[in-house]
């Protein structure tokens, strides 16, 4: 599997009742785990004082990526997402 780093922005639409944003928010924590479980989700950060999340994911190629990864995230409709493609660097001290 090829790995990448992905910026994820959440902007909840206006109007959207809280109760919606609690359900889907709940479904993405319970999402992010199987995924995690089933090694497509790495790492996954918020920076302070940020409304974004970097992570780091796994899948067979981009494609694949939104197919059956990113796309079956909750809160999908409402995310901005950026994906770049990692490749493993010489100097990496997690290399085998």
């Amino acid at each position: 599997m090829n790995e990448y780093l992905v910026e994820i922005s959440t902007t909840v639409p206006e109007g959207t009742a809280p109760e919606e944003v609690d359900r889907r928010r709940a479904a993405e924590a319970v999402r992010a785990r199987e995924l995690a479980a089933a090694g497509h989700l790495l790492r996954l950060w918020r920076p302070v004082g940020e409304l974004r999340s970097i992570g780091i994911w796994c899948a067979d190629d981009e494609r694949d990526l939104f197919a059956r990864v990113l796309d079956t995230l909750p809160l999908r409709p409402w995310m901005t997402i950026a994906v770049t493609p990692l490749e493993p660097h010489p100097n990496d001290p997690g290399r085998a």
